[in-house]
């Protein structure tokens, strides 16, 4: 049906897939770094700045500022909360530039951040951190880094290429190189090949093949099965982070499993089951301030209890608190309950653990290059700086800080390249005949296997898992898959033809939910977010590794890779002597 004849050819210089925090700050790296008159284009599947899910960030930005907290103290928080499977360098790195990019955001970039009466930024408490330290502008954090960013960059020489859904990417014939990436432009449904010395990808992850997810809609793991086809490794696979408080409205909303943000609990927020009993003391001593993944556990036990709410889940309460002082400190959030019908300042609110944040993702180095020469990889991506449990207020540090670093790198490299790569033909063709293959079959419904992948991962590779449930995930997904492969698109009119993307996004999210269940499957212990009930113990951290998923001729592998404590091994810390623990006061 189509040819690489007929597929619509751009080139560039460097090339950024993705325009969250990760690519809008690659971008303006890049610009900074790179010789004069290189071309930069940036490529997103929706509109620059309306899409993905930097701009649903609502807690806020991690950075150590003072007053007792420190870079060491802000690193030893993400490496015991990651327990202990992150790249210490990445972990670093992460830490320490925070505080760079904070005054960049702020000072270069145009963001205001709330601040304290003495004009110092506001820094409030998020939950499994030893000090407050979350930066952030009220409780939606996100539209303000995002739009300012968007702004900074669409007032630039940079080219821009939206609606632009990318789908694979092309190697040379050798396969020693990336030339370039394979897009469907989804204005008109045409193919287009994007030649780039260097490409960033910043795709975001968004596990949205889970019944709750918090994600944007757009986000479907394209990237990483982008990856996973190219050959390239992927780590912490496994690693599925559940916020633990997701919005419960009931099945007839699209708001059920959106986030109430982390600084809820963290302001002194209260998780009571259906019997309106406070009950997470009862599985750790930090109770609601717990790290994400044990607060999870916790009120999934609850649900298993049958201690539930009306719509299966647990309540939140922060009436306690005052109600005029919650509507005050979280307006975003008093205001997205009452949509959904509850009153968050002085009444109670049903909520369930959702799928948030996917600490997997490529394997990179701490300058974000990847085994394939030309690509590069920041954000949800990439895999390796939080371990087996992201810190919240770590996940747009981690963007904006490597994003940074990307274009910074880009910048550089680029100087020692030469002439653009020539792309591999036959790699160049299979991905057309793979986006083109439900053109090829009768049309029929997309949604329903997608609803029944959702319940096949929530029920088997969610919160809790076991062997049992694993194994038989790997089966429900392969059936689905096999189903897909059988289900067609209406071929008449392929410009925005969402049914269409709909069973790209479908394929793209069943290859990576069976990466996460064969990885869940190798590791036969408990760390952060993945919790197996027939492993619970969390194994000698000593001997602690790392899942690396790789892809040959279609089929998956797995093996396991030794943790490299290049800063701090476990038992030990870097923090001076005679600090206390935590500078956080008990509530």
């Amino acid at each position: 049906m189509a040819s690489p004849t007929e597929i619509d050819r751009h080139d560039t210089d460097i090339l950024i897939i993705g325009t969250g925090g990760a690519g809008l700050f690659a971008a303006l790296h890049a610009q900074q770094s790179a010789p004069p008159g290189t071309r930069i284009t940036i490529a997103v599947k929706g509109l620059i700045g309306k899409c993905g899910c930097t701009r649903m960030v609502q807690g806020g930005y991690n950075v150590a500022l003072g007053g007792g907290d420190t870079v060491e103290r802000h690193f030893m928080d993400t490496i015991r909360g990651g327990k202990w499977l992150p790249n210490q360098d990445m972990a670093w790195k992460l830490c320490e530039q925070a505080v760079v990019r904070i005054r960049e955001l702020e000072n270069e970039v145009g963001c205001f951040f709330d601040r304290n009466p003495d004009g110092s930024l506001h820094q409030k408490a998020f939950a499994g951190q030893t000090a407050d330290r979350t930066v952030h502008k009220g409780d939606l954090t996100g539209i303000e880094i995002i739009s300012r960013l968007m702004e900074q960059v669409l007032s630039r020489p940079v080219e821009k290429l939206q609606e632009h859904r990318a789908i694979g990417l092309i190697p040379t014939a050798d396969k020693s190189a990336l030339a370039g990436v394979l897009f469907i432009d989804m204005r008109t449904g045409r193919f287009r090949l994007v030649r780039a010395k260097t490409v960033m990808m910043a795709t975001g992850g968004g596990p949205t093949m889970y019944k709750y997810n918090t994600p944007s809609g757009d986000k479907t793991m394209d990237g990483l099965a982008m990856a996973l086809r190219a050959g390239l490794e992927l780590r912490d696979m496994e690693m599925v982070q559940f916020h633990p408080t997701g919005l419960l409205a009931g099945d007839h909303t699209r708001m059920t499993g959106t986030v109430l943000e982390e600084g809820l609990r963290g302001a002194g927020g209260q998780l009571l089951n259906g019997a309106q009993n406070r009950f997470m003391f009862d599985y750790d001593p930090k109770g609601e301030r717990a790290t994400r993944d044990v607060v999870s556990r916790g009120i999934y036990s609850e649900m298993r209890k049958n201690n539930t709410s009306e719509n299966g889940g647990v309540f939140i309460s922060m009436a306690h608190l005052g109600p005029d002082n919650v509507r005050a400190k979280f307006p975003g959030m008093v205001k997205r309950c009452a949509d959904s019908g509850f009153d968050l300042a002085a009444g109670l609110v049903e909520v369930v653990p959702t799928a948030h944040y996917f600490m997997g993702g490529v394997v990179v180095d701490a300058d974000t290059r990847t085994a394939l020469e030309g690509l590069y990889v920041a954000g949800e991506d990439a895999g390796g700086a939080h371990g087996s449990n992201r810190l919240g207020g770590n996940g747009v540090a981690n963007s904006t800080v490597y994003g940074g670093v990307a274009g910074d790198t880009m910048g550089a490299d680029i100087r020692k390249m030469g002439a653009l790569r020539d792309p591999c033909p036959t790699t160049l063709q299979a991905e057309v005949d793979r986006a083109l293959h439900p053109l090829t079959r009768k049309p029929d419904l997309v949604q329903p296997l997608r609803h029944a992948l959702q319940e096949a991962m929530w029920e088997d590779v969610g919160v809790l898992r076991t062997e049992t449930g694993l194994t038989r995930a790997q089966t429900r997904v392969a059936d689905i898959s096999d189903a897909l492969m059988e289900v067609g698109v209406a071929s008449d009119n392929l410009a925005f033809n969402l049914t269409w993307h709909d069973w790209l996004n479908l394929r793209s999210l069943c290859d990576i939910s069976q990466a996460i269940a064969l990885a869940g499957l190798e590791r036969e212990n408990s760390r952060g977010a993945h919790y197996r009930e027939d492993f619970p113990d969390e194994g000698d951290l000593d001997a602690s590794y790392f899942t690396v998923v790789t892809q040959t001729g279609g089929d998956l592998a797995v093996r396991r890779d030794p943790v490299d404590f290049s800063i701090v091994r476990p038992g030990e810390t870097i923090l001076p002597d005679g600090e206390p623990e935590t500078l956080v006061a008990a509530q």
